[in-house]
């Protein structure tokens, strides 16, 4: 029965919590926007302390990999590699878009109370335009189409829609409503991330020694970091 920290910083919202057995004893999380590499220690320091905690007795650390937002997800790997060398406690990588899906998938009468015959579950990361980074699973919350990056337009998903009705959510899923109009294709679900839908992989993995090399390793992007300039750098 291990203590894990689990973080998640793959989106705009930066999460933490402490979990025992895959279930919630803490959590601290803000939905303000990307100020991680401001927020993300102090949540841990804050966490510990509400817990009266002492991080000396957690068994690993979880940290959620990608794909997602570029820099958040490089403050999250580095602090959680920090933690973990400092500590001298293994290292789980959980996929952002894998915690999403298992968690809708186990919690499904949270969020859609129809009949669930034929169902599956879509989880979107927003990734800038009409792009979200997506995959699919079905109700065991096992992955049925890889992760990838999509621009999604009218067509997207259309094979599988008609067979099945599809769960989308997530950060990037409120912009593909104008898309994806088919009546099988159903917006309900968490629109953010949280470190909570880690918390049974997590211990999953930890159960099974999957654990990452602290010194190599590196979130999953995905796609190639594109910089942006902020409108008031822009010259006039």
């Amino acid at each position: 029965m291990a203590t894990i920290l689990n973080i998640e910083t793959s989106t705009e919202v930066c999460s933490v919590s402490l979990a025992k057995h895959g279930e919630t004893l803490f959590l601290k999380e803000s939905t303000e926007g990307l100020n991680h590499s401001q927020l993300l220690t102090v949540f841990i320091e804050e966490l510990f302390e509400s817990a009266d905690f002492d991080k000396q007795q957690l068994d690993a650390v979880a940290v959620s990999k990608g794909p997602g937002s570029y820099t958040g997800l490089r403050i999250g790997v580095s602090v959680a590699k920090g933690l973990c060398y400092g500590l001298n406690i293994p290292l789980i990588g959980v996929g952002s878009i894998d915690a999403m899906g298992h968690y809708v998938a186990e919690n499904v009468a949270d969020f859609y109370t129809e009949s669930n015959e034929n169902l599956l579950f879509c989880p979107m990361i927003d990734a800038r335009r009409m792009e979200v980074y997506t995959a699919i699973f079905n109700k065991k919350g096992e992955l049925t189409q890889a992760v990838s990056a999509e621009i999604i337009d009218e067509s997207s998903f259309s094979s599988l829609l008609e067979e099945n009705k599809i769960l989308f959510f997530g950060n990037g899923a409120e912009k593909c409503k104008a898309a994806l109009t088919h009546p099988n294709a159903v917006f309900e679900g968490p629109a953010k991330t949280s470190a909570r839908f880690m918390q049974k992989l997590s211990e999953n993995k930890f159960n099974q020694r999957e654990f990452e090399n602290v010194a190599y390793f590196e979130p999953f992007y995905l796609k190639d970091f594109v910089a942006t300039i902020p409108k008031n750098k822009v010259l006039k």
